[in-house]
């Protein structure tokens, strides 16, 4: 494509030289990347500046640079006041702006993203549609996965993908979107037909200034939405109107607001709720009509998640039989509430819970079945809001009849200071501290008895532990079946 039909999105800059005849193959922000014809992108990010790159952009082949600072280049440069968002508009140009060509579901909250956007592709996959899903434990087109970094990657990845995502017959794109992805722009080009939210609970204090700041991150998702309304596209703000946050999510759109809850009156409501060890049943109650769930998922935080999947599912004209199969026949997610399971005598659990919310949503959850001992080997991981530690301990003390604090990713933290964060003050006398992640949960194996209950929480489905800024294996799940089997001998 031509350099200039590229930069038409872009209003205004400045070049430094003619760029009539420059024809740009493809884009890049990592010049490492950079191959024959590509336009290089200069991002200022947080510890590497692409402007510092340049030369080695050109030296792999790039034939212009867009940057927002003065740089060195033999070859055409494009400078605009912010190099972030424009590329995002020269991305979403380049590719054809492939969001138009399929409608598109963001699923942001603090706790439940990839539950929902997990129950979304069961749903439409249900319903014989292909769908596109880019979360925080892979990316999916169709049956094929692949790797993410981030919980929602920057807008360069985002477009390329979403094209992907056109060129492969994507009926649906579902996204799991980060407050982050939404306070950096990472979204910015995204055309959301559904927006989703789950819930809002302390978390990433180390990167928003407080609570406030951290909601209102959240609601740029809905603002996004747009203004207009079209008859043949309508969009949709899907919200949890049980969260105490929900009349500032409404107030950020100007679209159709579909609400989903269990107390306050909603329009897809969860009644006659009945939790178990091994299901989950309630009839849920929407404007098309109710059924029956008889779902695998466990726990009362997971009647929210399939009633934020189902409305977001009605906005988009599911047939309710179709919502009600999917449900039922989906299974757990990936380190989400898993059981780790070698016939042992006792429960052992496995959840992603790293923050006090979702940490208290599971142990009231396993409170509500437990028959005797509950044990708890959590921590915190490092590098991240210190304020939720003490509450994180708060909340693993107040359930547990045991606790074990002990090591999460401590990442470029000293493990014992966040241990000392998590228990400092603390008067209970029911806990150890094991600063190694594998001890601990070996410990706590090794007290488990009959009808006993093990939660491990914090990591869930990640197969790495992050020390320093090396990530070694490390699979909470494959350490507590190694635990149990040596037990067993």
């Amino acid at each position: 494509m031509r350099l200039l039909e590229i930069l038409s999105a872009v209003p205004f800059y400045e070049t430094t030289t003619a760029i009539d005849n420059v024809e740009i193959s493809n884009i890049e922000v990592d010049s490492r990347k950079v191959s024959e014809g590509s336009l290089f992108i200069c991002i200022s990010g947080f510890t590497v500046d692409g402007h510092g790159f340049v030369e080695q952009a050109i030296e792999k082949g790039a034939t212009a640079i867009l940057a927002e600072k003065e740089v060195v280049s033999s070859v055409p440069v494009i400078y605009v006041a912010d190099s972030s968002r424009a590329s995002a508009m020269v991305a979403a140009r380049f590719y054809g702006y492939p969001t138009q060509k399929f409608p598109l579901i963001g699923v942001t909250g603090t706790n439940g993203k990839t539950t929902v956007t997990y129950l979304l592709e069961s749903i439409f996959n249900q319903y014989n549609q292909k769908t596109g899903v880019i979360g925080t434990i892979q990316m999916k087109i169709g049956q094929e996965s692949y790797p993410v970094n981030n919980t929602t990657p920057d807008a360069l990845f985002l477009q390329k993908t979403f094209n992907q995502m056109v060129n492969e017959n994507v009926d649906k794109g579902i996204m799991e979107v980060s407050s982050h992805a939404l306070d950096m722009g990472r979204v910015h080009g995204c055309d959301f037909d559904v927006a989703v939210f789950t819930n809002l609970s302390q978390d990433h204090l180390d990167y928003h200034r407080n609570m406030d700041d951290y909601l209102h991150a959240k609601s740029l998702l809905f603002a996004q939405l747009g203004n207009t309304y079209n008859i043949d596209k309508k969009k949709f703000a899907v919200i949890n109107e049980d969260d105490p946050n929900n009349d500032v999510l409404k107030r950020s759109t100007s679209q159709h607001i579909v609400t989903y809850g269990c107390t306050n009156d909603a329009q897809v409501m969860a009644t006659e709720i009945n939790l178990e060890v091994t299901k989950t049943t309630f009839t849920m109650l929407t404007p098309e009509g109710f059924f029956q769930v008889n779902s695998k998922l466990i726990g009362m935080f997971n009647v929210y998640n399939m009633l934020a999947a189902g409305a977001a599912a009605i906005s988009l004209n599911v047939p309710l039989q179709v919502i009600k199969e999917a449900l039922e026949n989906t299974g757990g997610v990936s380190g989400r509430f898993e059981p780790v399971d070698d016939k042992q005598p006792f429960a052992t659990i496995v959840d992603y819970a790293h923050t006090p919310d979702s940490l208290e949503n599971v142990l009231q959850t396993i409170k509500e079945f437990a028959k005797h001992n509950i044990y708890v080997v959590v921590g915190c991981g490092g590098d991240r809001d210190k304020t939720k530690r003490p509450l994180m301990a708060e909340i693993a003390l107040k359930y547990a009849d045991k606790v074990i604090f002990t090591s999460d990713n401590p990442r470029t933290e000293d493990p014992q200071s966040i241990l000392n964060d998590m228990t400092e003050g603390i008067e209970a006398d029911h806990y150890e501290v094991i600063e190694g992640r594998r001890d601990a949960i070996s410990h706590a194996v090794s007290l488990a008895e009959k009808e006993d209950i093990i939660l491990i929480a914090g990591k869930g489905h990640e197969t790495y532990q992050e020390i320093g800024h090396t990530k070694y294996d490390f699979d909470d799940r494959e350490v507590a079946r190694d635990a149990i089997k040596a037990k067993g001998k």
